[in-house]
């Protein structure tokens, strides 16, 4: 089975072919971290990380970077706002991400570059550009000349002559183009900075994933993913500087870019409010459940994000939970991932066609129970489940976690049982119906069935 990916450079689905199958490079754009991030900036982290477990099945050796992007307006922002140190603000966020990462079940990137220990990678590289022609230097700032560049633009589908027509904004006096875009900006006593050529500054946002690529991955890397917002102008930006740095030498093999997160049909944003803070998402719902939201569509596919969502991936993941739950004393073996659920996700991570086949598994399952193919049954679910990072929990404490936040004592909530059951043996049915009532007012509900009554949280 071959990996098939979409190449937003080609746009076209294509053979993935490693430069070097001993050594394949991902580089995945990561937070800026002044705040916490939003379920959106998950989306690429769980994507991308999946894309990397696939890499490693089929590859010798992968090295897998993400970034944290650690000097920026925005935390310079933040740390003025609340009165706080810019590396307390950084640290603090940036452990928040990598622990919500944890929860959602990503696996951590294998280099984790911070934008400020690179700072003299990053200066080489403008030095570089300066020498060649492609950058020049304008009060205090070094800047990159987009017509020094004639592929500029191909990656997005833009001209340069269309984005200097179309320009909006006021454009500084010091830029020969409108789109020409700042590589390195001077920076005042109060803002982080860095001794320079070009005197005390600070990088601009794009070059530093370029100096970071270069360093870990090498000057050519076989795969540059991210969300489709960055797509322009930061992926463009990063082709353009990174390939003239680099003598033409071609920077990315394959981009992928994964689809935007909507809000009940609305598009997900900070400057409309409507986004929602993964932080806070993950003291309301179980992990799986979000993560379950965020695979399910295509990732290239915009996603909606959305309540209904959200019950109907608890609803499924309730059901595949409780086939294993009903196999609880059906032993595991070693199983090979099914090939069917592979080869939907080596086709371009087709999520949708797994999660289909994911749900035949499970069917496959139920329908074993008491038979001698029990075993393989569980075993090839679990199988299929682990790879795209699913049903990792005991199914007991699965249907006994709290849904949005609500306190469920579990003790409480035995004992009620336990008085029930013992009123159904002395026949007081009128007391059975009472303790149901009072758990159902509780969110817990009830199941009687061969092997005892068992509870869950919910309806």
């Amino acid at each position: 089975m071959n990996l098939r990916l979409h190449n937003s450079l080609s746009r076209r689905v294509e053979d993935f072919v490693p430069q070097d199958p001993n050594r394949v490079t991902l580089y995945v754009c990561g937070p800026t971290v002044y705040n916490y991030v939003h379920i959106g900036n998950a989306r690429p982290a769980v994507v991308f990380a999946l894309l990397a477990r696939l890499l490693r099945r089929h590859f010798p050796g992968v090295v897998y970077a993400r970034n944290i992007t650690d000097v920026d307006d925005k935390i310079n922002e933040a740390a003025r706002q609340s009165g706080q140190p810019i590396s307390g603000i950084t640290e603090r966020f940036g452990a928040a991400y990598r622990d919500d990462m944890r929860r959602l079940g990503v696996d951590p990137p294998d280099v984790e570059p911070h934008a400020t220990t690179h700072v003299p990678q990053i200066i080489a590289m403008c030095e570089r550009l300066i020498a060649s022609g492609n950058a020049y230097v304008a009060e205090q700032h070094v800047l990159f000349d987009v017509t020094s560049y004639a592929e500029y633009g191909h990656l997005s589908g833009r001209s340069v002559e269309d984005m200097i027509a179309g320009a909006r904004v006021e454009v500084a006096p010091y830029k020969k183009n409108p789109a020409d875009f700042v590589l390195w900006k001077p920076s005042s006593d109060d803002l982080p900075g860095w001794e320079s050529p070009w005197g005390r500054g600070r990088p601009g946002w794009h070059i530093e994933c370029s100096a970071m690529s270069e360093t870990h991955l090498g000057e050519t890397i076989d795969i540059h993913a991210g969300g489709v917002d960055l797509l322009f102008p930061h992926h463009e930006n990063e082709i353009a500087q990174s390939t003239c740095a680099h003598g033409g030498k071609q920077f990315a093999r394959y981009w992928l870019h994964n689809g935007m997160l909507t809000l009940e049909g609305r598009k997900m944003s900070k400057s409309v409010g409507n986004t929602q803070v993964l932080h806070e998402l993950l003291e309301l719902y179980p992990s799986e459940v979000l993560r379950f939201v965020l695979l399910k569509a295509h990732y290239r596919q915009p996603l909606d994000w959305s309540d209904a969502a959200l019950r109907q991936a608890r609803a499924t993941l309730d059901g595949w939970y409780g086939v294993l739950r009903d196999l609880t004393d059906v032993a595991v073996t070693d199983a090979d991932v099914p090939t069917e659920f592979e080869a939907a996700l080596l086709d371009d991570l087709n999520t949708p066609d797994a999660f289909a086949i994911l749900a035949g598994l499970a069917d496959a399952a139920r329908r074993s129970a008491g038979t001698a193919d029990a075993t393989g049954a569980k075993s090839r679910l679990l199988a299929a489940a682990t790879l795209i990072g699913l049903l990792q929990q005991d199914a007991e404490s699965w249907f006994k976690q709290a849904l949005a936040g609500a306190d469920v004592d579990a003790a409480r909530v035995d004992a009620l049982i336990a008085e029930r059951n013992a009123a159904r043996v002395a026949r007081d049915f009128a007391r059975a119906d009472q303790i149901r009532a009072e758990l159902a007012s509780m969110n817990i509900t009830i199941e009687d069935g061969a092997q005892g009554t068992r509870w869950r949280t919910g309806a």
